[in-house]
């Protein structure tokens, strides 16, 4: 027996394209929505071509962000299509877009008009810096939103040239916000009986996860700069080379796991020693702390290294690849490497697990998501919406759909 999952009968429609706007989607499917994802005629989604994997002909990052989703085709600029939409609003209770702020009232189809035909309506949109303010109008990236946000500046190594993390992490992070403000509005929804606008930011959402660094400036004038592989005045928390030249982290900057971790490289004097005895004296003193580890480290195989400091209750783990991930046991015993069944390549495709972990009413991957643009259309249009098959026809002639 299917468990049903926690959103269960609450319907979304998905307008987004790329990565924002479709996770936010990909996580309230996760979470047992019916996700319906509507994509223009002839300008599907641009995700499906994207990834670094090509198998067949196919990528397969598609199956990541479409998993738990229908897809049907619709022209938001036409007036059948803005109809047909409207009645779509009318059977649902979330809206998902992550265009530039503007373009869904240049269709006609603002907040306003929305909640006219479903008070009950919730609007989440995504954009690069928000609805409102100067920069308002300007389109956004995720590359863009991390280095405005200040978020980039913190990545790298002092002195040298702000990376980037080899993902859109900007794109999730607002992903992620929409789909909890969705979750939020859906709750509030519950006890006034009315829809509200989910307004969620690329640079605010890089903004949110920054920690300390707006009030260490403001209180303090301090301006946090990379600081390589540690947290400055965090210690110890870095990687250390292992004997066979892997990395292995070794996280023990609090008191009592410090403590454990000098027991574990029979070094029990160091938590005597004036240099090492707070975390405010580990913190300043972290480059010897390092030296100290390092060499440690340096003598031992990574296995022996992380069993070691395991058993003795320290936190340590390896840096692993992709390779290694799919591999390991943890995330196996959890399901969170799960099979989607791929269309298009007419076999599983592993993916990642749903996140968190529901007891009662846990999420599921239960399609990998549409092969088809419009694959979804009779199911939506005639079987939702009750129109006709004829219509339907007229629709496609007319391309509306």
């Amino acid at each position: 027996m299917t468990i049903a999952g926690a959103l269960d009968g609450v319907r979304v429609l998905e307008l987004g394209t790329l990565i924002a706007g479709p996770f936010a989607g990909r996580l309230l499917g996760d979470m047992g929505a019916e996700v319906i994802k509507v994509e223009p005629p002839g300008a599907p989604d641009p995700l499906r071509t994207w990834g670094q994997a090509e198998v067949d002909g196919h990528h397969v990052f598609w199956t990541v962000h479409a998993r738990n989703k229908k897809a049907v085709t619709l022209d938001l600029r036409r007036p059948r299509g803005r109809a047909l939409f409207l009645d779509l609003v009318e059977k649902s209770d979330i809206v998902v877009e992550n265009f530039r702020p503007g373009t869904l009232e240049k269709w006609n189809l603002g907040y306003d008009v929305l909640r006219q035909r479903n008070s009950g309506i919730i609007l989440v949109r995504v954009s690069g810096y928000g609805q409102t303010g100067p920069d308002a109008h300007k389109a956004g990236y995720a590359s863009v939103a991390e280095a405005a946000s200040g978020l980039r500046h913190l990545n790298g190594f002092p002195g040298g040239p702000p990376p980037r993390l080899a993902l859109s992490l900007g794109d999730t992070l607002a992903g992620m916000f929409g789909a909890q403000g969705a979750l939020a509005a859906l709750y509030r929804r519950g006890v006034t009986g009315h829809g509200q606008v989910v307004d969620v930011a690329l640079n605010e959402s890089c903004l949110a996860v920054q920690e300390s660094t707006i009030p260490d400036y403001d209180a303090g004038g301090v301006v946090r700069g990379p600081s390589g592989t540690r947290l400055e005045g965090v210690a110890p928390s870095n990687i250390y080379r292992s004997a066979d030249g892997s990395w292995v982290v070794i996280a023990a900057n609090q008191d009592t796991v410090f403590a454990r971790l000098c027991q574990a490289m029979d070094r029990p004097e160091l938590t005597a020693d004036d240099r090492f005895t707070s975390h405010g004296a580990r913190g300043r003193n972290q480059d010897e702390l390092d030296k100290i580890i390092g060499a440690w480290a340096a003598q031992r195989q990574p296995g022996e290294i992380i069993e070691t400091l395991s058993a003795a209750g320290v936190i340590a783990g390896p840096i692993n690849t992709v390779a290694d991930v799919v591999n390991d046991p943890q995330l196996r015993a959890r399901n969170m490497l799960v099979e989607h069944y791929d269309e298009r390549l007419g076999r599983p495709v592993l993916g990642p697990g749903v996140v968190p972990v529901l007891s009662e009413s846990p999420g599921s991957v239960r399609t990998a998501g549409p092969a088809r643009p419009g694959q979804h259309n009779d199911d939506v249009y005639i079987g939702l919406l009750g129109k006709t098959v004829e219509e339907v026809e007229e629709l496609k002639a007319e391309e509306v759909v």
